[in-house]
């Protein structure tokens, strides 16, 4: 009996020994994951604060940190995912922490497609960030009577609302905006916080943009515009195209800057509107995603793309589906040359460069100008603080130590202003085969570059002049930048048409696509084109933007508010007037009008053509 009942306690103590080693176990285990999630959470910050200090320009020196990045947040992701419900328990995890996570790897998404310029990542952002807003991430932020989080909830909308903008979901857009007034409203009435009017000049300006994106009526609902390209927007080549370009080098846009620099236009984001137009028609129209956010629940772990977005820029750009390009808001002098530089840089073979600028025109005032290069002026850059000797109250101080009043006035007055690119700024870059997109009142300067290397160069210049009649839309985006990204839309703003019907607008569309490929058949008919531009034919976007700007020119000829050269769009090399003023151009767009019962606000027939 003494043997049994000491086996019994024997068993008794060690059932009690094996449950405390199992709780003991527990414990451990529970401390275990909550320590590996808390270091995954603290690296993932401290690699995503430091893509700021990535350089922004180049292609090969972002890739390994963001794919450094990209596997932390991915290991993040499916952890919290995991032990979802002991994170709750033993760490307090709380919903917009999740949300805090999902946000960061939106906006990951969101700088890989600025850096990549693929919509596919657009798409994937909006599915990280639509998910937060279903699930309801940031609905208890408020009760934290925090105001931190609050920004952040608030920042959050901000960005998500320009992934809508961009991926043209204006419903979600819409809804995100009403939701963005009253968090604003919510803040400033619990905190009285001090970048009040600031976040209210973001809601003014998100406002602003939809409403001018959204100016046409069709069958009195707002429409959106759409700019990138589809394949019924590109112009086919025509019969005996290839005979025609079989014996010219042929080359292909793979890199782009878009610099936005007007002082007033109307701006979100640090994108102008004539950027936003422009930066959608240099991409093809995205696929749209296959499921919604909601049924994605593990809403696509960053696993899925970074094989490929790491693989993206191994300098071969045929894997890509839209050039690569850079977008600078107000840059500086320094910054424009740094960028053009790592583009011209990262140019292959057969690669051309498009140079886009939209920007205010400066006029040196000289009483003798000789120099193309200079002394007519140029357009503006930000004139903020540069890495240059600037003393911006006298620049005659940055030749030296001498006073004003020991410099002759001659030289004072041959001195240009630092802030601006002129001509001669581009030279050192036709080395290479350039296509250069100027947008402003000061365009024709840029008209006679030399061509120093004999590479293949073709400006598109805008017209420097507008009628009085438009002058109360300068800041609403420019003319010629319209009609270079939406034909269609430009030729219904010219004709002050805002309200159609879907009967009309479907007219317009198809009949502005007919004018854009009949100019492509009479291009490579042409005997008087000028050779250069055949270099660009081979590649879809460059051929659309050559088209358009014919029609451009075109329409603008015909209309009898724009009198005088001074209002047309100009090229180097000129195009001749076989082109320009083509009789069967002429009478389509005349048919057009018509059709719109816009007739009278155009010349009576078509010009005659020089054969």
């Amino acid at each position: 009996m003494a043997a049994i009942s000491l086996t019994s306690t024997d068993k008794i103590a060690s059932s009690g020994n094996h449950e405390y080693s199992k709780e003991n176990n527990d414990q451990e285990y529970e401390d275990k994951i909550v320590q590996e999630f808390s270091h995954l959470l603290e690296k993932s910050k401290q690699l995503f604060n430091g893509l700021r200090d990535l350089p922004q320009y180049g292609h090969k020196q972002w890739q390994p940190y963001f794919g450094r990045t990209f596997d932390v947040y991915t290991k993040l992701w499916k952890f919290q995912q995991q032990h979802r419900v002991l994170l709750d328990k033993k760490f307090g995890l709380k919903r917009w922490q999740i949300g805090e996570i999902a946000s960061k790897i939106g906006q990951l998404y969101y700088h890989f497609y600025i850096r990549t310029s693929e919509t596919t990542y657009l798409n994937e952002a909006f599915a990280f960030y639509s998910a937060i807003r279903t699930r309801a991430y940031y609905s208890k932020v408020n009760r934290e009577e925090k105001p931190d989080l609050m920004v952040k909830k608030l920042r959050y909308y901000a960005r998500f609302i320009v992934v809508c903008l961009l991926l043209k979901k204006t419903k979600i857009m819409r809804e995100l905006v009403r939701e963005l007034n009253r968090q604003i409203d919510e803040y400033v009435k619990a905190y009285d916080p001090d970048d009040s009017l600031e976040w209210q000049l973001v809601l003014n300006e998100i406002s602003t943009f939809i409403d001018i994106d959204n100016k046409l009526n069709v069958d009195r609902t707002p429409i959106t515009l759409h700019y990138r390209l589809t394949n019924s927007l590109i112009p086919p080549l025509p019969n005996g195209a290839e005979k025609i370009l079989s014996n010219i080098q042929l080359y292909s846009l793979e890199e782009i800057l878009v610099i936005g620099n007007y002082q007033d236009q109307i701006k979100f984001s640090e994108l102008t509107i004539d950027m936003y137009r422009m930066l959608q028609a240099v991409e093809r129209q995205p696929m749209e995603l296959t499921s919604t956010s909601d049924d994605r629940t593990t809403m696509q772990s960053p696993a899925n793309h970074q094989k490929e977005i790491l693989n993206l820029h191994d300098g071969d750009s045929s894997k890509r589906l839209n050039p690569h390009k850079y977008l600078l808001y107000k840059p500086t002098f320094s910054q424009i040359y740094a960028f053009t530089a790592s583009a011209f840089k990262d140019l292959p073979s057969n690669g051309v460069l498009l140079l886009y600028i939209s920007a205010d025109g400066y006029d040196t005032h000289l009483k003798i100008k000789t120099e193309q290069s200079y002394d007519f002026g140029g357009v503006k850059t930000n004139n903020r603080r540069d890495d240059i000797n600037d003393n911006s109250n006298s620049p005659v101080n940055t030749l030296g130590k001498k006073s004003p009043s020991t410099i002759t006035t001659t030289t004072a007055t041959s001195i240009k202003d630092i802030h601006n690119i002129f001509p001669g700024d581009l030279y050192p870059f036709l080395r290479k085969p350039l296509f250069l997109i100027i947008d402003s009142n000061n365009s024709i300067v840029f008209q006679n570059l030399p061509n120093l290397f004999g590479q293949p160069l073709i400006s598109l210049l805008s017209p420097v002049k507008i009628p009085t009649a438009f002058h109360d839309y300068q800041n609403k985006g420019s003319l010629f930048t319209l009609f270079l990204t939406s034909p269609a839309f430009a030729f219904c703003f010219v004709c002050h048409l805002n309200e159609l019907t879907s009967e009309q607008w479907n007219l317009c569309q198809e009949n502005v696509n007919k004018i854009i490929f009949e100019i492509i058949r009479i291009f490579l008919k042409s005997k008087l084109v000028d050779g250069t531009f055949y270099h660009f034919f081979g590649d879809d976007f460059l051929r659309l933007f050559l088209a358009r700007f014919v029609f451009c020119y075109a329409v603008l000829r015909l209309h009898r508010s724009f009198k005088g050269s001074g209002f047309y769009p100009s090229s180097q090399p000129q195009l001749s007037n076989d082109l320009l003023e083509n009789v069967q151009v002429h009478k389509t767009i005349l048919e057009l009008s018509a059709l719109l019962n816009v007739r009278q606000l155009f010349l009576e027939g078509p010009l005659a053509t020089l054969e």
